[in-house]
């Protein structure tokens, strides 16, 4: 591959007793969001190794970023497995943090990581082959630019403020109507979405930016759009570095990827259609069904059960991948 592509994934196991000592230790007192589904562990991520090994053997390397534990079958000796600590690329004086978006602002600072690289969430489970044509074309990231205003959210503050944060930022450097302008067919690409074709026309009445639509799965970067934020916003970056868990002044890895589009670096795509997202509910019926049936290349399993039988979900969950991915991954010891 004349660009060779990584994989970067961020995992924690949020019953480490060491690691719950230390989260306890520095919890806040209130406004962050600390709540115990952003930790939890399914025991999936087996499965992923997996679905990588069998669904993109071309990735060049993994990098695993961890605060330090690691799942007993992992053969850490695997020649395309990275090991990333926290303190191995997030400078000391932000440790420890528990905040998955510092941990997502830094990731051009891992060492040995390709300028092209996809960053997953633990909860996203490739379900059939991907290509590398997937994620990039001609060196650049295939995306889908999409207007979205900012919802306001009682049930998720944090999550809000995040969104109004980015958009706040990009209208520093870009001008929605100069933008649109000289990049129509950014906006308005044949392929994407019927319903976010029209989101785009309705939006062009607002002078301003009210917000982005992002795809919740993997993310394609250029390392060098991490730079280039960096090198213009470092006082913001690093002041919401401080932050040990999610708050209100954070931006996530989405603010990178919106900055690619809107400067015109990536590659229009339907990227919609190569997904699928599900919550975690007390029964799981539809979700399990699309594990065993394959129903996407991609999926998103995401986790904001409150309470339930967690045992039998994780149980039911793990059986629906067991089945398609039932043998071990060269990953696994």
């Amino acid at each position: 591959m004349n660009n060779p592509i990584d994989f970067v994934i961020t995992w924690v196991n949020g019953q480490d007793p060491a690691w719950r000592k230390e989260r306890t230790r520095y919890s806040p007192s209130g406004g962050e969001d600390n709540s115990e589904c952003r930790y939890r562990d399914w025991g999936l991520l087996r499965y992923w190794f997996r679905g990588v090994e069998k669904f993109a053997p071309w990735v060049r390397k993994i990098h695993f970023i961890t605060w330090g534990h690691l799942p007993k079958w992992l053969d850490i000796s695997h020649p395309k497995l990275h090991l990333v600590r926290h303190e191995d690329y997030i400078p000391s004086k932000f440790l420890p943090t528990f905040n998955s978006c510092v941990l997502e602002i830094y990731m051009h600072r891992i060492e040995g990581l390709a300028e092209h690289f996809v960053y997953f969430n633990d909860d996203m489970f490739p379900l059939l082959p991907l290509k590398p044509e997937l994620f990039f074309v001609s060196g650049k990231p295939c995306d889908m630019l999409a207007f979205q205003p900012v919802v306001a959210n009682p049930q998720n503050p944090v999550m809000s403020h995040g969104y109004l944060n980015t958009a706040l930022i990009l209208c520093k450097y870009f001008n929605k109507r100069e933008n649109v302008k000289n990049r129509p067919w950014n906006y308005f690409y044949p392929g994407y979405p019927p319903l976010y074709f029209f989101y785009n026309i309705l939006e062009l009445f607002f002078p301003l930016y009210t917000g982005f639509y992002t795809i919740h799965g993997p993310s394609p970067f250029c390392r060098k759009t991490f730079l280039e934020i960096w090198e213009k916003e470092e006082v913001y970056l690093t002041a919401m570095s401080h932050d040990r868990f999610r708050s209100r002044n954070d931006v996530s890895q989405y603010m990178f990827r919106e900055w690619q589009k809107l400067s015109g670096n990536f590659h229009p795509r339907n990227v919609q259609r190569y997904f699928s997202y599900y919550n975690i509910e007390e029964h799981n019926i539809r979700l399990n069904r699309a594990i065993r049936n394959q129903k996407s290349r991609i999926i998103c399993i995401n986790d904001d059960l409150k309470a339930g039988n967690l045992e039998q979900i994780r149980r039911e969950i793990q059986s629906a991948f067991r089945a398609i991915l039932p043998e071990r991954s060269s990953y696994e010891c």
